[in-house]
């Protein structure tokens, strides 16, 4: 795994997913979370279909998180929908196998650094630690950890209204309703319940995309009227491209993607009202390929 072994020891330190301290060098830094770095925009194309469900699951489990917070009933709503969401991509496949496989190559990738006497031993320690307790923990919840949330009548009546347009408002769903009305903290306590059985896997997932971000190094790259392409170099591994762009570019990236080849356009934002269309200007950009 990259990028460990040539970190200075004089380094800042940014929180890692499950709040541990991890410091990490100052020119690599900038693009390593999922959220936009200060003066950029960073936008993620997965190249595989684990990483495609991974940043899925991500996001909603941010969603679920942000809104579970919420007083209101239209954050319990949005909660809720963001819940049935990731039950949704869980149904889909065996995700939980898929996460502790990764866990596995990762824990075995950084294992070999630990004869390594240029290594920071002890994040190297924490790191390991941290994805033992993660196996752990998901190994415990067993292959049907959402199981009662799939057999609740509660959200199931929630989830097969919801496939109608407006189809759980008061009419529909007055159960539903009545929920909604409870007060604040019991909404919160109800939905904190249903998240429970999943944490473990999300977090794990967290971790995951943690850890491949932080370990990519960027590169500045500049396009040629509009468009970047880039042929990876055989035994080149990328399950992640991200484009990081600044955020008064007034450009975004469209990504086209094949197994060892992809394509960038930057397309020139205009309006709502109007189709953007590629920009003929050359444009600098930075690229990470996790």
């Amino acid at each position: 795994m990259p990028g460990i072994s040539s970190l200075p020891q004089t380094e800042i330190a940014l929180p890692g997913p499950l709040g541990n301290n991890i410091p990490m060098h100052s020119a690599a830094n900038v693009f390593c979370h999922a959220d936009n770095a200060d003066g950029y925009v960073v936008y993620e194309q997965p190249l595989t279909e684990r990483i495609r469900t991974f940043l899925r699951l991500e996001f909603l489990y941010g969603q679920v998180r942000y809104h579970a917070r919420s007083q209101s009933s239209w954050g319990s709503r949005a909660a809720v929908q963001s819940l049935l969401d990731i039950l949704a991509i869980l149904s889909r496949g065996d995700v939980r196998s898929e996460v502790l496989k990764e866990l596995e190559r990762q824990t075995l990738g950084l294992s070999e650094y630990q004869s390594n006497p240029q290594v920071d031993k002890g994040r190297l320690a924490t790191r390991l630690e941290t994805l033992t307790s993660l196996r752990g923990r998901l190994n415990s919840t067993g292959v049907q950890l959402a199981q009662p949330l799939k057999q609740s009548e509660f959200l199931n009546s929630v989830k097969h209204r919801s496939a109608i347009p407006g189809g759980t408002c008061v009419f529909d769903l007055p159960d539903y309703t009545h929920w909604l009305s409870r007060p604040s903290e019991q909404r919160q306590r109800d939905i904190e319940e249903w998240i429970k059985p999943l944490r473990p896997l999300c977090e794990a997932v967290l971790e995951l995309l943690w850890l491949a971000r932080q370990n990519a190094q960027p590169t500045k790259e500049t396009t040629r009227a509009g468009v970047f392409q880039h042929t990876l170099d055989q035994g080149e591994r990328c399950r992640l491209l991200r484009i990081a762009v600044t955020d008064d570019s007034g450009v975004y990236p469209e990504v086209s993607c094949s197994q060892r080849r992809f394509t960038v356009r930057f397309l020139t934002w205009r309006d709502v009202n109007r189709r953007p269309v590629q920009t003929s200007d050359e444009t600098t950009f930075y690229l990470i390929c996790c």
